[in-house]
């Protein structure tokens, strides 16, 4: 009984050439799997035949895309309409799968944002995050819960609008603290009218849209008319929230010529690792940066792994 002869089983750039038969020039998204079907990377292509065509040449590789064609025993396609979709589609294969060679973002937390809600007559500001369901005011997106929370701290001390609930506000009986320590205005026991109220939340939008110049000359104003009347504490509560409102300025202005919003990202490389950083500029200030530490997939270059961290960075954002 003679034994008979095995060929070995294909891999690297010759059993990706059998393909190149099987793929035409349709945008699509390709997966390469080594011997045991373990997906080694995720890739899309305005063209998949020109894309795998360049995988199945056996030199002129980075060392990194040589040991993963070295290791694809297998491939698997998906063809799309658009090279829109194939991004898409790109994006949502890497973060379910995690392939070993590409680059991955770790961090894919939503941004916190600033809401000022609109279902009440005397709006609510306060912090939030996830979808936007809530009817009313979104602004952001803040880099951290902390960048939030200290805007709304210098906010309140300048425009003095409630952030407690719904239920609370019409519970109360007496002014809260924030009321007496002037971060509040009160009006959940009646201290000030609706329509003044209105005007405090008119001058934060303007605020959060940047129009700040109009909104400290209005307060400027206000403060020398009252000065002026003898309304001595009046004018001082003015002057406090103008004071205020140079701070947040002087704290979040970067100037940025002719820019009022951006996301600015910057990426270093350095021994493997890989540290992004990405600063919100909205309403020409500066809303914070976070840092992002992305795997880089065995070894990805600078242009890979900014176009990456792209791709998966704005993936499901507003």
């Amino acid at each position: 009984m003679s034994e008979t002869n095995r060929k070995p089983k294909l891999t690297g750039h010759e059993v990706i050439q059998g393909y190149l038969k099987t793929i035409d020039g349709s945008p699509g998204v390709y997966r390469m799997l080594d011997e045991k079907g373990a997906v080694l990377y995720v890739g899309k292509a305005r063209n998949l035949k020109a894309r795998v065509s360049s995988y199945a040449r056996p030199t002129g590789h980075s060392p990194r895309i040589a040991r993963m064609i070295r290791d694809t025993a297998s491939m698997m396609f998906l063809t799309t309409r658009t090279e829109t979709e194939a991004l898409l589609l790109e994006q949502n294969l890497i973060k379910q799968l995690k392939p070993r060679y590409n680059v991955l973002l770790r961090d894919d937390k939503s941004f916190p944002n600033i809401l000022i809600s609109r279902e009440h007559g005397f709006p609510q500001i306060k912090k939030h995050r996830g979808a936007k369901k809530e009817k009313g005011d979104y602004f952001g997106p803040f880099a951290s819960a902390g960048a939030v929370n200290r805007t709304l701290n210098q906010l309140q001390k300048v425009f003095l609008l409630r952030n407690c609930s719904d239920s609370t506000f019409e519970s109360r009986t007496r002014p809260c603290l924030l009321y007496q320590i002037k971060r509040c205005s009160g009006p959940c026991v009646d201290l000030i009218s609706e329509d003044e109220y209105g005007a405090l939340v008119k001058d934060a939008q303007q605020f959060l849209r940047g129009r700040t110049t109009r909104v400290q000359e209005t307060l400027a104003a206000e403060m020398q008319e009252a000065s002026e009347a003898m309304e001595f504490e009046r004018a001082a509560a003015l002057r406090d929230r103008l004071r205020a409102l140079t701070f947040v300025q002087g704290s979040q202005s970067v100037n940025p010529a002719g820019v009022s919003e951006a996301d600015v990202i910057a990426l270093h490389v350095e021994g493997g690792q890989a540290c992004v950083q990405v600063f919100f500029i909205r309403a020409n200030q500066n809303w914070g940066n976070r840092d992002y530490y992305p795997r880089t997939g065995a070894g990805a270059d600078v242009r890979e792994i900014m176009q990456a961290f792209v791709g998966q960075f704005y993936d499901n954002k507003d």
